[in-house]
């Protein structure tokens, strides 16, 4: 699916890797950094005060390497579907795949209706925890991965999140901006990381060279 973003990309549709980066720390280092001098590296104080958490919800573009982020205080399913929902509005006819893991929020029941709406499926979904499509999280996520479906998710294995192309960007995120940042609240940290996602957009954005062929890893 990597190898075919660029190809999906021309022909209109959209290519997604989507995940959450929970529990991002404002963190005030209680001493300023002491910067660079001749044969020393830049030190940053060890003790910190914190301001609080939130939690970034981010969808990168596999074909153009462009970043779209959501900050919010929880990461509930209901979270999820308001960002895959607000994601879809951007052509909400158009044909979207996003890839995601496997956490129970992404196969909800909400996210299943509202996909069934979407796709114009009318057949009957079933009864939570009863029967039906809407049974458990393995018949919602195979109902989840239909092809034919118009939205569909690609569910990395278990185990396997470095499969997802979004973890790379979150290390980005952290290497560039989070590991050296201090601030005083939560607002501030999501105003940083929102300047961030705007300035890697126009300045560093370009799709990841994907290497891995999908053969099975030796141990």
């Amino acid at each position: 699916m990597y190898k075919d973003a660029i190809r999906l990309k021309s022909e209109g549709v959209h290519f997604e890797s989507v995940d959450e980066k929970s529990g991002i720390q404002a963190i005030q280092r209680a001493e300023p950094d002491r910067p660079v001098i001749s044969n020393s590296p830049e030190k940053h104080e060890h003790e910190y005060i914190r301001h609080g958490t939130t939690t970034l919800i981010a969808a990168f573009e596999i074909g153009s390497g462009k970043v779209h982020g959501s900050l919010l205080p929880t990461r509930t399913s209901e979270d999820f579907l308001n960002f895959i929902i607000d994601r879809v509005e951007t052509d909400p006819k158009g044909q979207w795949i996003f890839i995601m893991d496997q956490l129970n929020t992404h196969k909800s029941p909400e996210m299943v209706k509202w996909i069934a709406r979407q796709c114009g499926i009318t057949n009957a979904l079933g009864k939570e925890r009863k029967r039906g499509v809407l049974e458990s999280m393995k018949t919602r996520q195979s109902f989840l991965s239909d092809e034919s479906h118009r939205i569909r998710f690609i569910y990395t294995p278990k185990h396997s999140s470095w499969l997802n192309q979004i973890e790379i960007w979150f290390s980005i995120l952290t290497k560039r901006l989070l590991k050296r940042l201090s601030t005083t609240s939560v607002e501030d940290l999501c105003n940083s990381i929102q300047s961030f996602i705007s300035f890697f957009n126009e300045t560093i954005a370009k799709p990841f060279k994907w290497t891995y062929e999908g053969k099975a890893l030796q141990a």
